[in-house]
């Protein structure tokens, strides 16, 4: 019998050439990697996310895991509205069922039944014929079909599976109800043009009914997930299977964005979109990254923070003058901005824009002076940011700290989470503050005590911290964003201790806005 809730998709019947399909698996084969596992309260706030991007199918987990991950489907059915919600099975009765059922109350469900095909798998992972695979698949996706709106059939392992072995076995998956015939590079172990190779063997040569598509499901073992998924998409395949930030086993899986924006950018060489906001990109990665605790790499096309930034002279330069020279998307178009590092690298030109849009407007004799220091100072940092250029546009040395310094300070952790923290500042000008606060957390406390014993009022933003070398003396460093009265500051810290480097960063936002409070006073009283 058919599945209760049956209706009519919009995607049935014949699918539009120009339209690939998106296929996220960011809440199973992304979250199923060490290091990115979600509980269900994350789970559903990446669900409702990636449905505001736009994606066609949500993979929501693998019900039959375990207890958890069949309530985090059941929920995840229950609250989408717009995309198709998917259950992984295996190709056994216990796991399609648990599938069905934690699908039962979606709007529009699918159930992704997979099954070993190559002669490596069929030998040593099955221990099964090629006729007996078959047989299987056959029987799981009947069974499938009765407890879901649409079935999905992926031949795991499929680029090592002989070519017309895999044809027999998407014949039968086709023939038996499946409306998806997935081939995935289970390994990351093959090459662009095999793959195109290989999809135009497949839409040669198997029988699809109207409405059956190609899906590619690409591993990142070679580095080539993305350009396998793009040579698939080129070849015919109408659906790609890909994770947020590329997350997933191993190496992960191919990145949506990348695809998505690839398409997008060279929309007149494929000659196919996606129905991706693209718009959210940026900030669904962001999320992620929150909810996971990994940070996105800085060169991680698309959404990494060196995306869109510039920081050779040459570069920036170009930039200035037209952002085509070196930008081939909008940052716009992906919910990011363009961002000009300034470093050793970096000219006069940009060095003036910023100081410009800082409130500083030095003539030539000013600026090459600047200009020099800058110059010094970039030699000896890896970024200037804009609490030094304040300094150097002030006339001082921007690596001397002040007006506070940390004289002395002690944070304790306690059970439960809380942390206490006590600070003793000097101001250049000779007072002395010693504050304590309680916080959420060492980083918390800091801010409050550092608040406290400076007078300067903070609401934090954001915080990261990473090592910057190897080992047990590894030195960390401490990025951290607040507000002060309505404007954003970054402070940065660097100490072999993390309680430290973020007392650094925090103080160095309080400066900088100490610093800068005679400069804003006297280009208010002008005008």
């Amino acid at each position: 019998m058919s599945h209760p809730n049956h209706t009519t998709h919009e995607n049935d019947g014949e699918p539009d050439v120009g339209r690939v399909r998106i296929f996220d698996t960011t809440l199973r084969d992304g979250e199923q990697a060490p290091g990115f596992s979600m509980d269900r309260r994350a789970k559903m706030r990446m669900a409702h996310a990636l449905e505001e991007l736009g994606v066609d199918v949500m993979e929501a987990g693998f019900p039959a895991a375990s207890p958890d991950d069949f309530a985090a489907v059941a929920e995840v059915a229950r609250a989408m509205k717009a995309p198709t919600v998917c259950a992984l099975a295996r190709c056994q009765p216990g796991d399609i069922d648990a599938a069905g059922k934690a699908l039962a109350q979606a709007r529009r469900s699918r159930i992704h039944v997979f099954l070993s095909t190559s002669p490596l798998h069929r030998e040593h992972k099955l221990g099964k014929t090629k006729a007996e695979v078959i047989e299987i698949a056959i029987a799981a996706i009947k069974r499938a079909k009765d407890q879901c709106h649409e079935v999905e059939f992926s031949a795991e392992d499929a680029l090592r599976t002989e070519h017309d072995y895999l044809v027999e076995v998407f014949n039968a998956a086709a023939d038996a109800g499946a409306i998806v015939l997935n081939a995935p590079d289970t390994v990351g172990y093959t090459t662009p043009a095999e793959m195109a190779e290989l999809f135009t063997y497949l839409q040669a040569n198997v029988r699809r009914p109207d409405g059956v598509i190609f899906s590619a499901h690409c591993h990142d073992d070679l580095g080539l997930a993305v350009a396998n998924s793009m040579a698939a998409i080129s070849a015919g395949a109408r659906q790609v299977e890909c994770t947020i930030n590329g997350i997933g086993e191993r190496a992960g899986n191919a990145a949506m964005e990348e695809i998505v924006m690839a398409l997008h950018t060279r929309a007149p060489y494929f000659k196919v979109d996606t129905g991706i906001v693209t718009e959210r990109l940026y900030p669904t990665s962001r999320l992620l990254a929150n909810l996971t605790q990994q940070p996105v790499p800085r060169n991680k096309a698309i959404v990494g923070d060196n995306a869109f930034a510039h920081e050779s002279g040459i570069h920036q330069h170009g930039m200035l003058k037209h952002r085509g020279t070196y930008e081939i998307m909008r940052p716009e178009d992906v919910g990011a901005s363009t961002s000009l590092v300034l470093g050793k690298h970096s000219g006069r030109h940009a060095l003036r824009q910023r100081l410009a849009t800082l409130g500083f407007e030095p003539d030539e004799a000013a600026m090459d002076e600047v200009f020099a220091n800058f110059k010094k100072l970039a030699d000896r940092k890896r970024e200037v940011v804009d609490a030094d250029l304040v300094a150097l546009a002030g006339g001082v040395d921007p690596e001397t700290q002040g007006p506070w310094r940390i004289q002395n300070m002690h944070a304790n952790s306690h059970v439960g989470g809380s942390a206490s923290v006590t600070v003793q500042l000097r101001h250049d000008d000779g007072r002395e503050a010693s504050e304590a606060a309680i916080g959420d957390g060492p980083v918390d406390a800091m801010l409050r005590a550092v608040q406290r014993a400076t007078g300067q009022p903070l609401e934090l933003v954001d915080f990261q911290v990473r090592a910057i070398s190897q080992g047990g003396d590894a030195q960390g460093h401490a990025s951290l964003s607040a507000t002060h009265l309505g404007h954003e500051y970054r402070g940065n810290g660097v100490s072999t201790d993390i309680v430290e480097a973020t007392a650094h960063a925090v103080l160095a936002i309080v400066n900088r806005i100490e610093r800068q409070a005679p400069h804003t006073a006297a280009v208010a009283a002008q005008r």
